[in-house]
């Protein structure tokens, strides 16, 4: 029994580059799964990927030693006077 061209085409080059597609698109879909299902609700890996958005605060007016500072100074200074 011989192969033909085809037969060999499909042996040597084909299979394998099925096979590999086949491995990959198995590790995506359970990535894909691993992710939708439990990785997004971890808190670490959404720190990791920016998924978790913290709360901005707004900076008081008076939140430095330098504004301590002249706060003190002009309390002395209107008292003084």
């Amino acid at each position: 029994m011989s192969l033909s061209t085809w037969d060999y085409l499909t042996l040597l080059l084909l299979r394998p580059l099925f096979a590999i597609a086949l491995v990959f698109l198995f590790i995506a879909s359970g990535w894909y799964l691993a992710w939708k299902l439990v990785l997004v609700h971890v808190p670490l890996v959404q720190e990791i990927f920016g998924l978790k958005k913290k709360p901005v605060k707004p900076k008081p007016a008076t939140r430095g030693r330098f504004s301590k500072f002249y706060s003190t100074l002009e309390t002395q200074n209107s008292a003084s006077k």
